[in-house]
Order: structure tokens, then sequence, then C-alpha cells
């Protein structure tokens, strides 16, 4: 029986607030992007809030590779809000929120994609490995996020507000992260505080 995201979500979550944390982050990332570097569908919104939502589901089963699991359960019982095509997509926005990068001839799901569903889960991963990667401690650190992208270098500035003015969160796995988003939008990514 199909399911919402949410339903999926308490089934198979151990209740933690990261998921919600990271669907925050993501959605802003991602309003960011849209109003400023590369127009994206409200479809691909939905879709990246789904996958942040469920990105870490595979915990259910087993913590090593983790994101591999969340792709089969959302693979084995799919979301009552989308198509097969589209819970392809959804799985493999989870699939790649950690780990390896997308492989067009070794992974499975992903291969099957055409050229621009791939794209499409190269951007919204992408997105997600950066949100996911600025919880990394759980803690829900960030109160605020703003993008600027400079098209004379080609550089997008992910600028980020602290929860608490005087400490600065531990970035270092969002900067480990961001590789496929910068593979995906064909741009630099740096991050910098505001206060």
């Amino acid at each position: 029986m199909k399911m919402t995201a949410e339903e999926m979500l308490n089934k198979f979550s151990n209740g933690t607030s990261h998921p919600i944390e990271v669907r925050k982050l993501a959605m802003m990332i991602f309003d960011g992007v849209n109003d400023t570097l590369k127009v994206m569908s409200n479809k691909q919104r939905k879709l990246l809030e789904s996958a942040a939502l469920l990105h870490d589901i595979g915990y259910f089963i087993d913590s090593k590779s983790h994101n591999k699991h969340s792709q089969k359960l959302i693979l084995q019982y799919g979301l009552k809000d989308y198509d097969e095509s589209e819970n392809a997509i959804l799985s493999c926005i989870c699939r790649y929120h950690r780990g390896s990068l997308p492989d067009k001839k070794s992974h499975e799901v992903y291969c099957k994609l055409d050229r621009k569903d791939r794209k499409i889960v190269k951007r919204l991963s992408g997105i997600l490995r950066i949100a996911d990667g600025l919880d990394r401690a759980h803690v829900n650190l960030i109160k605020k996020l703003r993008v600027h992208y400079d098209a004379e270098q080609n550089i997008t500035e992910i600028y980020l507000t602290s929860a608490n003015n005087d400490y600065r969160p531990d970035i270092t796995y969002a900067i480990r992260k961001k590789d496929l988003f910068e593979i995906g939008f064909k741009t630099q990514v740096v991050f910098k505080f505001e206060s």
C-alpha cells in the first residue's frame, strides 16, 4: 500500500528532528537557487521535500549503506503522490544524499532514467547533500540561509546565519558534500557566515 512521505517517515524513522531540519534547509537552498541560478519546477521542489524527509529511513534496516536502504524502501513501497518514474527519481535523490556520486554505467535505477531525469537527480541530490551536511550534528544550528549567484565568476555563495550569533557551527560536512551540487549546476559553491 502506497503512503505519503510523512506516513513513510513515521513508519520507518526513529523520530528525530533531523529530517524536518534537513527539509527546512533544502527548501531554503532550493528557493534561493530557483531565484538566482536555475529555475526549477514545483514538482521538483515537491520531490526534494519528500526526499529530505525520507533520506535516512534506511536506518530502519541498517546504518551501513542506509542511503541504499532508503532507496530500496521507497522503490518497494512507493509514494502515493508520485508515479513509478517519479518514485524512481525520488529514490535516487535519497540514494545520493551521501556516499558515491551517481554512475549511469553501474547504478541500476539511475541508469534507467532518461537524461533529463538524471539531471534532476544530480541537482536535487546536490541540494540534499548540502542540507544534510549543514545539519550533521542533528542540532538545528542554522537559523537562516541565503543564496547568491555571481554569474561573472560562476560562483554560488550560500550565506548562513547560525541560531546562536556567538557560535558558528561546523560546516565541514557541507563543504565535503558540495560536489554533486557543483556537478549538477555547473558552478562552484562557497559558504559564508552572516551575523
